[in-house]
């Protein structure tokens, strides 16, 4: 839609629509005469800088928020030193807020020099009440707070903070409403990620996910096919669909679809060539999914499947609907069906009341499952999740120590893993020019495994056959394939 949409053309001088995405179009006009009267004051554009904090979604939403910012009229900046700073957060893991904290007080400096500088926060962590009193009373030189639910509000919540001149706050508890139809930056010209859902039901005792992003909502299969036919026209071979659950798409739909036949009907567009998604509850993995996994043309054999913690009882505590001999029996049948698929995961250690025997049967898990890679933290309490008030919270010396434990049998596996590929040829999609290796390329398989290559810029977004020189732990070195 928006490719269409000349702001040239909307009469500022009429009321704002009250359909979206149009109300947006007209604020981003809107928006449009500050940055102009902004370069007739300066003589240069106004710079804005984006950083994102978590999640392939968060990075997502940040294209669609410096999609609007460039349509505004905002040239991208390289660092902090902008006319206009937006944080996209995250609230994962504890960790995640004070780095935010952290930069908020680098920005407090910038601001003394730069008056007139914006600083913006929106994303996960401003869903949280505690934090955003926190920025009222601490952080007061912040200009504009907005959360999850509202991102698609943002021109209309900046031309408010550019007229009013003070500071803009807008955190809705939940939404149903879902606006996809706004103006896109990405990173890459031939991939990108497309959000089928939002939110999440599952409450697991550990995560402020559901809190904070809301409960799941499912857009309409045809909206999903609609905008990725647009991405392949644009040049995009590969899409990446984004959801808390993917396996849970469609359950709220008036006309419910599974995920296996959303996946179904993807695979029927012509000129995509590869199709990725995350994550995947391990409790909804259907056989239908494993069925059009094994049979497609288009799929990666690459599936993220968090597996947390290897113990049944702690995985009971955690409120993960699945036990270890479960996720185990469904690790064989994925792997009975794609015997090459590459497994990654997500592992927590240190959660409440984790014995030495149950990090005994996460690690356990880790050896027989034998991940490609593996992501993993150390349990970060949560204020407002059951787990926050749990008893038995295992001292951060035995947690440290755990994990340490964890991260080396992890490393050593997927080293040993990587290895089954070397030797092969496989096709790799050409993504960036390696900045340590002159005349490198950088790439992965379908797999997710990184490959480092010689060839030339103009093969960069294009799928060719690499033979897999070498396997360097966590990578390949090769080189392209004769006659290619």
């Amino acid at each position: 839609m928006h490719n269409e949409i000349d702001l040239n053309k909307i009469d500022l001088n009429s009321e704002p629509p009250t359909e979206e995405p149009a109300r947006q179009y007209y604020f981003m006009a809107k928006c449009r005469e500050w940055v102009r009267e902004f370069e007739r004051k300066n003589g240069r554009r106004p710079f804005a800088f984006t950083q994102t904090f978590g999640c392939q979604m968060n990075a997502r939403d940040s294209e669609k928020l410096e999609g609007v910012l460039s349509m505004i009229g905002f040239a991208k900046a390289d660092n902090e030193e902008a006319d206009l700073v937006l944080y996209n957060t995250c609230t994962v893991r504890e960790h995640a807020n004070l780095k935010v904290y952290g930069r908020l007080g680098y920005l407090k400096t910038l601001k003394k020099k730069n008056p007139d500088m914006l600083i913006a926060l929106c994303g996960c962590m401003m869903q949280e009440e505690t934090v955003v009193e926190k920025i009222k009373k601490s952080y007061r030189f912040v200009d504009l707070v907005f959360g999850t639910h509202n991102l698609y509000k943002f021109a209309e919540l900046l031309y408010h903070r550019f007229s009013s001149g003070k500071i803009t706050i807008d955190i809705w508890k939940d939404t149903e409403k879902i606006v996809e139809e706004l103006p896109t930056d990405r990173k890459y010209s031939f991939k990108s990620g497309v959000n089928i859902m939002f939110g999440c039901n599952n409450f697991c005792s550990y995560c402020i996910v559901p809190y904070v992003r809301g409960r799941e909502r499912s857009r309409e299969p045809e909206q999903i096919i609609n905008e990725i036919r647009s991405l392949v026209e644009s040049g995009v071979s590969e899409i990446m669909l984004l959801g808390q659950n993917v396996n849970s798409y469609g359950k709220t739909l008036k006309n419910p679809i599974t995920f296996a036949e959303l996946l179904l009907e993807v695979e029927k567009i012509e000129g995509l060539k590869r199709i990725r998604f995350m994550t995947s509850h391990p409790k909804d993995l259907s056989d239908e999914l494993i069925q059009v996994m094994k049979t497609s043309k288009k799929i990666c054999h690459q599936l993220h499947l968090p597996v947390q913690s290897g113990s049944s009882r702690i995985l009971k505590e955690m409120n993960r609907k699945y036990t270890k001999e479960s996720y185990l029996s469904l690790v064989h049948k994925i792997r009975e069906a794609i015997p090459d698929i590459s497994l990654t995961t997500d592992i927590i250690v240190g959660f409440p009341g984790e014995t030495k025997e149950d990090f005994a049967e996460t690690l356990d898990v880790v050896r027989k499952v034998r991940f490609d890679s593996a992501f993993t933290f150390l349990y970060s309490k949560r204020t407002g999740t059951p787990a926050a008030t749990m008893n038995n919270q295992v001292p951060e010396q035995i947690a440290k120590e755990r994990f340490d434990r964890l991260l080396k049998e992890v490393q050593e596996i997927a080293s040993e893993q990587i290895q089954r590929f070397e030797g092969q040829t496989l096709e790799v999609l050409a993504e960036e020019k390696n900045e340590q290796l002159d005349g490198y390329l950088t790439g992965r398989l379908s797999h997710g495994i990184v490959v480092h290559f010689q060839g030339e810029e103009e093969l960069i977004g294009k799928i060719i056959p690499v033979k897999l020189t070498q396997a360097k732990g966590f990578y390949y070195m090769g080189c392209k394939a004769v006659g290619d």
